[in-house]
């Protein structure tokens, strides 16, 4: 069954060959040397980034997780850039319409409804998902920053200085290894969590009308991602509710918490606790 959100699918060619692109550049980290070089600032790089796209685009932009300046929101919308997950708007534009919809026909990425790797990794390419729908975003519409960022020239230049940056560093092992590598990481860690924990395997802490379910080393590695949590209580800061569903994104929230940078972080609720 389709959706009138899929509509088949459109691929969107500078998205698409980007992305097949940025694949295709793994391969350099075999003629590069210098191995333990480059896993050093693969980890580094990816876990950097996994934050700011787990903790600020996710949380912060997408669920209002917590509160914080204007400036720092503009600072942290641009480091979240740099998880080359196109612009902060866009990105909470479409997850707000995927919990709104969750694993019915107008999900936009629903394995039961539009197959397993179109979730994973096909409808961000289609070109009828490119648009910003600012109704989604109304609490944010009002920042011409973020409508900078979200322009694909905005969201493009921190990327490039990115690249560029980790060249002049480490040369070519920078290259390959921190951005190509930890890009393709990063973007597969974020399409399992869409596919994976929407229809295979794991376990459901909490019933739910949708098909979430954590899969504990998805959530470990994308630093506290459980979706059946989230979808319990999207707008908490806290995704692990037990001492072994490690949710690192929390515990940095909660240390910048304490500089008064971010402040009323949301604690996980559910039907049960409310009443």
């Amino acid at each position: 069954m389709q959706s009138s959100t899929y509509s088949g699918f459109k691929p969107n060619l500078p998205g698409t060959a980007a992305y097949v692109a940025i694949h295709l550049g793994c391969v350099g980290i075999f003629f590069t040397g210098k191995v333990l070089l480059g896993l050093a600032i693969l980890l580094f790089t990816f876990f950097f980034r996994m934050f700011f796209l787990s903790a600020v685009y996710h949380r912060y932009f997408a669920h209002r997780a917590y509160q914080t300046s204007r400036t720092v929101q503009f600072l942290m919308a641009l480091f979240g850039t740099l998880t080359m997950q196109r612009g902060p708007l866009w990105w909470a534009a479409t997850h707000r319409t995927h919990h709104q919809h969750a694993d019915e026909p107008d999900d936009l990425h629903s394995p039961r409804y539009h197959g397993f790797f179109y979730a994973h990794s096909g409808w961000f390419l289609n070109e009828t998902n490119r648009r910003t729908d600012l109704s989604k975003v109304g609490d944010f519409a009002d920042y011409p920053e973020l409508h900078a960022l979200d322009n694909w020239k905005g969201y493009l230049a921190p990327v490039m200085a990115y690249g560029l940056i980790l060249y002049l560093w480490f040369g070519w092992v920078g290259f390959f290894w921190g951005f190509c590598l930890s890009t393709v990481c990063l973007l597969h860690i974020t399409h399992w969590i869409q596919s994976f924990s929407h229809s295979v395997g794991g376990y459901r802490r909490f019933v739910t009308h949708d098909d979430s379910r954590n899969h504990w080393l998805i959530g470990l590695i994308s630093l506290g991602e459980f979706h059946n949590n989230h979808h319990t209580c999207p707008r908490a800061a806290r995704q692990g509710c037990v001492w072994w569903e490690i949710d690192i994104s929390y515990f940095v929230l909660q240390l910048i918490a304490k500089t008064g940078l971010i402040w009323n972080l949301q604690p996980f609720r559910t039907a049960a606790k409310e009443a």
